[in-house]
């Protein structure tokens, strides 16, 4: 019988990590199961995104405007302020082309579930947050493009596999979305509709650690190969937990927000969405070191979380 949610997301730090370190260790003793990591990949990857998704009420897009101002923060906070962050930390992200798209990638996106699941252990206003993801998802998948043009250029866009970007992104991101939002609309009516998505809700924890699992062993070679840059990268991805934590404070305290919101716009701001962002990293062959930045950076947040969890009710007066 598979743990509760609450025990897996308490442990969920420790599973992921021993998932990496299991993959890894695979890799280097067995190099051809590397080659069947691939075929298992991409079907738990769909599963684990409709999983997710269907814990996002996306029937009730509409419930954010009630909190306008919490709305407006989140919004100003990630798609904003977060991208001119990133921007000062630039130039200390290696010059690897692939490990700078991973960094783009993880970095520039809202999360959409681990975010919910620490304001929630910090006292914050859950409720509010829970009503803006379905606005913050829209919107991550609206600029990345307009994102990745400014950081990237043109030129460097190019190479870019469109074609099977978009396969990717219609199978792996959009098929899931659309299935997660009619096991919602049929929760709405039905108690066994409602009983499932309330299952759902413990899986993306130990779906998670199979797919770190698999991308450690496949990529397990290439992680050997650049490890000098990942140990910088994950500098980066450490000074960029400190800013968003003083974004949320400043932010929150600009516009005036009460205690539990501002606790949620900090943790909005910390969390990043590795789970959707994983798929378009993995659906780029010559660029597969952008995923395993991701899961680094998966790692980094969910230490940095835990921090996180001490001082932002401090901060926040709860």
């Amino acid at each position: 019988m598979m743990p509760g949610r609450a025990t897996l997301e308490r442990l969920q730090v420790w599973l992921y990590l021993a998932a990496v370190l299991a993959g890894l260790g695979a890799g280097l003793l067995w190099p051809a199961a590397a080659e069947s990591a691939e075929a298992l990949l991409w079907p738990l990857l769909a599963l684990l995104l409709f999983a997710t998704f269907s814990q996002v009420p996306l029937t009730r897009i509409a419930g954010a405007l009630r909190d306008a101002r919490l709305l407006g923060a989140l919004l100003l906070g990630n798609f904003v302020l977060v991208p001119l962050l990133l921007l000062a930390l630039w130039p200390l992200v290696p010059p690897d082309p692939a490990i700078r798209l991973g960094v783009l990638l993880v970095l520039l996106l809202p999360c959409t579930d681990w975010s919910i699941s620490f304001t929630h252990l910090a006292g914050g206003d859950t409720a509010g947050l829970i009503a803006a993801v379905p606005w913050l998802l829209l919107l991550q998948f609206l600029l990345l493009p307009a994102y990745l043009w400014a950081f990237l250029g043109a030129a460097e866009l190019v190479i870019l596999p469109a074609e099977r970007l978009l396969l990717v992104f219609a199978t792996i991101i959009l098929l899931p979305l659309g299935l997660a939002f009619l096991l919602e609309r049929w929760a709405e009516r039905s108690r066994t509709g409602a009983g499932a998505v309330q299952a759902l809700g413990a899986w993306p924890v130990p779906l998670l650690a199979a797919v770190m699992f698999l991308i450690a062993l496949g990529q397990g070679q290439a992680l050997l190969g650049a490890l000098e840059g990942f140990a910088a990268v994950a500098g980066v991805f450490a000074l960029y937990l400190a800013g968003a934590l003083a974004l949320g404070l400043l932010l929150a305290r600009g516009l005036a927000l009460p205690s539990a919101s501002g606790t949620a716009l900090t943790f909005s701001l910390g969390t990043r969405n590795s789970f959707v962002v994983l798929p378009i990293a993995l659906a780029m062959p010559e660029a597969r070191a952008a995923a395993l930045v991701i899961v680094l950076q998966s790692l980094v947040e969910l230490f940095g979380m835990l921090v996180f969890l001490r001082i932002v009710p401090r901060l926040f007066g709860r």
